[in-house]
C-alpha cells in the first residue's frame, strides 16, 4: 500500500538470539545486508504482515518467536532517485515502516531462507547489536538507527532480567 506521499508501508523485523545478538541477512545475489521486512498488503494488521514476512523470509512462524517491542511511530525513509518506479501506479518515493522486535523461542536450526518461492536472502548470520550501522546501505542509515535505539532498552531489559 501506498500513501498519499508516495511511501509504501511496511513492516521491519529485527529478530534477536538469547544473547542479544540480531539475525542479518544477505540478499539474494547480493552483497547487501539487512534485516528482514516487508510490505503491509491491503486489509492487512502490522502484526499479520509481520508474521506473513517473518515466515516468508526467514521461515519461522508465530510460535517460534516472541514479539518484545514495536516502534511507536512510523519511520521514513526515501529511495536514491535511480531505485524509484517512476512507471508504477502509484509512484513509490520510499518506506514508511513499523520495526518489531522479537527474541528468538526455538534453536536456530528453524531459520529457513528457502520457505518461500521467491527466496530474498541466500545467507544470514548473528550479529552484534551496533553492527547492523556499518553495514547498511546508506539511505536506510537513518532508520536503522532511530530503530536501533529505540528497541534497545528493551532488550537490555530482557538481558538483565535472565542474568
Amino acid at each position: 500500500m501506498i500513501d498519499n506521499e508516495g511511501f509504501r508501508s511496511n513492516v521491519g523485523i529485527i529478530l534477536s538470539n538469547r544473547e542479544g545478538r540480531l539475525l542479518w541477512a544477505r540478499r539474494i545475489g547480493q552483497n547487501a545486508w539487512q534485516f528482514p521486512q516487508g510490505g503491509v498488503q491491503r486489509s492487512e494488521s502490522l502484526e499479520d504482515a509481520l508474521y506473513r514476512e517473518l515466515k516468508e523470509e526467514v521461515g519461522l512462524g508465530r510460535q517460534h518467536v516472541e514479539v518484545l517491542a514495536r516502534t511507536g511511530d512510523w519511520l521514513k525513509y526515501r529511495l536514491p532517485e535511480k531505485l524509484i518506479r517512476y512507471d508504477s501506479t502509484p509512484v513509490c518515493i520510499g518506506q514508511k515502516q513499523i520495526w518489531f522486535l522479537l527474541r528468538l523461542q526455538v534453536t536456530d536450526d528453524y531459520v529457513n531462507l528457502k520457505s518461500s518461492d521467491r527466496p530474498e536472502f541466500d545467507s544470514w548470520r548473528w550479529v552484534e547489536y551496533w553492527y547492523p550501522l556499518s553495514e547498511v546501505v546508506a539511505f536506510k542509515y537513518d532508520v536503522y538507527k532511530k530503530v536501533l535505539q529505540e528497541l534497545e532498552p528493551h532488550l537490555r531489559k530482557l538481558q538483565g532480567s535472565a542474568e
